[in-house]
C-alpha cells in the first residue's frame, strides 16, 4: 500500500487552499468526508475537510488513519492570536497542544488533563524540526503551544485565562483532539495554525475578513514541509 500524508482542515476556505497546491488529485467519499487524493513536490497526500469542532476533527483523524497507510498527519487552518506578539497572518507551528475545555478539575486534576494520556500532545520532533527551517517572506513563524476547545474565542477573558493556565500561543476548535487520536494510533502529526483573529469582544468579523489570508498561508507553508 502506498503511504500518503494525511491533511485535516476544518473549513471551506482551508480546504481550498491546500487543494490549489495539490496535482493530480482524484476525489473519492468515505463515510460522507469528500477526500482528495493527490501529489505536491512528490510526495503522495489525502485531504479532506472535517467540518469544525473536536469531534468532527477526531473522526476524521481516526478515518484517515483506518483507510489509509498513513505515514503522518498534517492538521492545517485558522487560529485566535493569545501571545499579544502575534499579528494576523503570523504562523504558530504546534509543538504541545491541549484541550482548554478538558475539565475534570474535581478529581484532583489539572486542568486539561485527559485520563490515561495526560495533559499536552506533542507534535513529532522530526516534523517540527524541519517545520522549524521553513521561512516565508513577512510572515513571523513561532513554535509554541496551541488551545483546541469546543467554542470560538471571542471573550477577552478567556483569552487571557487560557493563555495563563496553559501559557499557550493561539486558540482553535480541533488541533488537539486530531493529537489525542493519533497520539493513541501512535502515528506521528504536526498541527500548523495562521493567525485569522484575535479574540477582542467582536473577532467574529476580523475571522470572517482574514480566513482565506490564514489558509493561504498555511497552505504556502506546509507546501515546504
Amino acid at each position: 500500500m502506498i503511504k500518503h500524508i494525511g491533511i485535516i482542515t476544518a473549513e471551506d476556505e482551508e480546504f481550498e487552499a491546500v487543494k490549489n497546491i495539490m496535482k493530480k488529485h482524484e476525489e473519492i467519499i468515505i463515510h460522507g468526508l469528500k477526500i482528495l487524493i493527490g501529489e505536491f513536490n512528490n510526495k503522495n497526500y489525502v485531504l479532506t475537510k472535517s467540518g469544525v469542532g473536536k469531534v468532527n476533527a477526531a473522526r476524521t483523524a481516526q478515518i484517515l488513519i483506518d483507510k489509509f497507510d498513513t505515514e503522518y498527519i498534517i492538521n492545517v487552518g485558522s487560529a485566535g492570536a493569545l501571545d499579544d506578539k502575534l499579528n494576523i497572518g503570523d504562523i504558530v507551528i504546534g509543538s504541545k497542544l491541549v484541550q482548554h475545555d478538558f475539565d475534570v478539575t474535581a478529581f484532583g486534576r489539572e486542568k486539561g488533563y485527559i485520563s490515561g494520556v495526560g495533559k499536552f500532545f506533542e507534535s513529532d520532533l522530526e516534523i517540527i524540526k524541519k517545520a522549524k527551517g521553513i521561512k516565508i517572506n513577512d510572515i513571523n513563524i513561532v513554535v509554541g503551544t496551541i488551545a483546541s476547545g469546543d467554542i470560538f474565542c471571542t471573550d477577552v477573558k478567556m483569552k487571557e485565562k487560557i493563555r495563563k493556565e496553559f501559557n499557550a500561543d493561539c486558540v482553535e476548535m480541533e488541533g488537539a483532539a486530531i493529537a489525542q487520536v493519533c497520539f493513541l494510533n501512535k502515528v506521528p502529526f504536526i498541527i500548523i495554525r495562521s493567525i485569522s483573529d484575535i479574540p477582542n469582544n467582536n473577532n467574529q468579523i476580523n475571522f470572517k475578513n482574514y480566513i482565506k489570508m490564514a489558509s493561504k498561508n498555511c497552505a504556502e507553508f506546509i507546501s515546504y514541509i
